[in-house]
């Protein structure tokens, strides 16, 4: 079994992971395409995924690595329910613009 992290390689990991979350929240609120911003909430997923492992390695526990497993499931879950939706939306009114579908909130 390998040595835990250091706190130094913690922050650094840290900082990757909060600078990739915010690049997919900018990314989310900034743009208008589905599929952009499909891929940004990937991002944060991701980003999040890159805490928990560099957590569980830190303090020397595999809890990180087993909560990655469930980000994974629901980033896999999501993924097929989103997809299948930007395809129907797209059939519909030929665009992905988030603008154009406006009439839906209600």
């Amino acid at each position: 079994m390998t040595a835990p992290l250091s706190m130094l390689a913690l922050n650094h990991y840290l900082l990757v992971s909060g600078v990739l979350f915010v690049i997919g929240l900018i990314g989310f609120l900034t743009r208008r395409n589905l599929i952009i911003m499909f891929l940004c909430t990937e991002l944060m997923f991701q980003a999040a995924a890159i805490a928990m492992i560099a957590f569980g390695a830190y303090y020397g526990n595999a809890q990180g690595q087993v909560f990655l497993i469930f980000i994974l499931t629901i980033a896999a879950a999501e993924a097929a329910l989103a997809l299948a939706l930007v395809v129907a939306l797209y059939r519909r009114r030929s665009t992905l613009d988030a603008e154009s579908w406006s009439e839906l909130q209600g």
